[in-house]
């Protein structure tokens, strides 16, 4: 079973407690704040107060023997940057934190976090491809430019077989799925043709997903 020490229960940290909960994992959550642990205490294995930037407080938990740590602090940005420090020098395996503006953003990899999670500008980007291109429905980005997008089906798709249209050759884009009558439908073999009201779930590079869609 896989291992997270979540740091911080904010808003944003308290929204992931919750997520974690549904996930055959266990979480340790620490806060300085003992009504912000009452309120995540349901859906985490324990809960405890503690100051993660002082590094004889982190070093009781056994920092490397969890599989993730999760840096969650959204008001206190030094106290970020102090828990990262931390937790690279005990060795954390993996750390994921939290970043509210680029420069944060910026100074959390190169102090040693593995990946940054910048919830406000992932939520514009969505925002702004959702309220700008009718079409869309969804997406995920992934690594190197990557991500996936829960489209509708363009009309001059409608009736054509996947062979027909031969998107990889033309775009360098992948259907990996269709979403029918709300029911994902994943194998779909060169003569499967599309129809009115499908929605479409295509992996590829953002800029050829755009291009492709008109986005």
């Amino acid at each position: 079973m896989k291992t997270i020490l979540l740091i911080g229960l904010g808003k944003y940290g308290t929204h992931v407690a919750k997520s974690l909960s549904s996930l055959n994992v266990q979480v340790m959550a620490v806060d300085k704040s003992e009504d912000n642990l009452k309120n995540v205490e349901e859906f985490v294995t324990k809960a405890i107060i503690g100051n993660s930037s002082d590094i004889e407080f982190l070093r009781t938990l056994g920092i490397n023997t969890y599989d993730e740590c999760i840096v969650a602090i959204g008001d206190d940005f030094q106290c970020s940057i102090e828990t990262v420090l931390n937790l690279k020098e005990l060795n954390a395996k993996r750390i994921t934190a939290r970043a509210s503006l680029e420069s944060q953003e910026k100074i959390l990899l190169k102090i040693g976090a593995d990946e940054v999670v910048y919830p406000e500008k992932q939520l514009a980007r969505w925002t702004a491809l959702h309220c700008g291109a009718n079409s869309i429905f969804d997406y995920m980005e992934l690594d190197d430019g990557y991500a996936i997008f829960e489209v509708g089906v363009p009309e001059k798709w409608l009736n054509k077989t996947l062979a027909e249209l031969n998107l990889r050759q033309e775009y360098g884009i992948t259907i990996i799925g269709v979403k029918i009558k709300g029911k994902l439908r994943f194998i779909l073999g060169p003569d499967f043709t599309f129809n009115e009201n499908e929605r479409i779930l295509v992996v590829g590079k953002q800029d050829d997903i755009k291009k492709c869609f008109k986005i």
